[in-house]
């Protein structure tokens, strides 16, 4: 909606800046090409942080620039040195002014967010989907799972756009999602994102904090990219991550509020042969101080860093 009435103002204005901008200090900026290198330029000299899923300026730059002009995001060659007419440049230049003077994070401001090929809508009620999941949902979790068409009932837990249970339910084709979230705002935006991909048979949402709700439902899987930021970390967070929603990133003084729960919890709702699979970012060494009598499996991503823990249902505590 916002992004449909953003356009309409955009348009309104036009002519009046067009023949204001008739000789602006933005005049020499008349390609894609152009607009890519001004937006990479401002972005490194702000010093914007990039962790919403662009790896640097000139990715972000390109994705903004590309998507404000409703060219396909993973194509540009064919139109780096396309002209763009004034109208279009002023859109572009208006997204490039809010993302470096109001630190709003990419996917604020485009509406979307992409794990791979799979497109997500988001806004300021969910975090930004940037999981590391994604990976080792696309291998099916082997060798745990040794059947992933054998999986017909999993749990997304801490839900918040939506973006894994959804997953699942592509990498899991047999199985029943239910995706949990204790945030109302949270789950209207999961449920458009589930309605997008005509999942409403397959994806069950449920509001709960935690395992509450859920009464004797039982998982072969349990997946969970829940709040781990330490206090002393949110301290310190790049201005970007201030427009998520706190409750989707803090977690206590040592970031494992949550994570303690779903591990006292999850043994109740896991099948004999159930795994629970947690992402906990770089709290792996304060994980392993909480539970030393845990045998953690930290699984491994293509870029090698161990922030997902494994445990098997005879693992957990009763």
């Amino acid at each position: 909606m916002q992004a449909h009435e953003h356009d309409h103002e955009c348009g309104e204005n036009c002519d009046h800046e067009d023949h204001e901008h008739s000789h602006g200090p933005h005049d020499e900026l008349v390609t894609v090409r152009d607009l890519i290198r001004y937006a990479t330029s401002q972005f490194n000299r702000a010093r914007l942080f990039f962790g919403h899923g662009s790896v640097d300026a000139y990715d972000e730059a390109v994705y903004l620039v590309l998507h404000t002009l409703h060219l396909p995001i993973d194509r540009l060659e064919p139109f780096f040195d396309a002209c763009i007419p004034a109208d279009e440049r002023i859109e572009v230049l208006d997204v490039i002014q809010r993302r470096v003077e109001e630190r709003i994070p990419a996917a604020y401001l485009t509406k979307e967010a992409w794990l791979g090929e799979f497109r997500f809508f988001v806004d300021e009620r969910v975090i930004v989907p940037r999981s590391y999941f994604f990976e080792l949902l696309r291998e099916g979790f082997e060798p745990w799972i040794a059947d992933p068409e054998g999986v017909t009932h999993a749990l997304d837990l801490c839900t918040g756009s939506g973006c894994l249970a959804i997953l699942m339910a592509h990498y899991f084709p047999s199985a029943r999602i239910d995706g949990i979230d204790l945030s109302p705002d949270a789950l209207d935006v999961a449920r458009q994102n589930v309605a997008d991909y005509g999942l409403e048979e397959v994806v069950r949402l449920i509001e709960s904090d935690v395992f509450g709700a859920l009464g004797e439902e039982r998982y072969q899987l349990i997946l969970s990219n829940p709040p781990y930021v330490t206090e002393d970390a949110m301290q310190v967070l790049p201005e970007e991550y201030l427009h998520e929603p706190r409750m989707a990133l803090a977690a206590g003084d040592d970031g494992l509020d949550i994570v303690r729960r779903i591990i006292a919890g999850a043994r109740k709702h896991l099948t004999d042969d159930g795994i629970l699979v947690v992402e906990v970012g770089h709290n792996r060494d304060l994980v392993e101080a909480a539970f030393p009598e845990l045998e953690f499996v930290w699984l491994t991503n293509a870029s090698e860093e161990e922030k997902v823990f494994l445990l098997r249902a005879d693992q957990l505590p009763a």
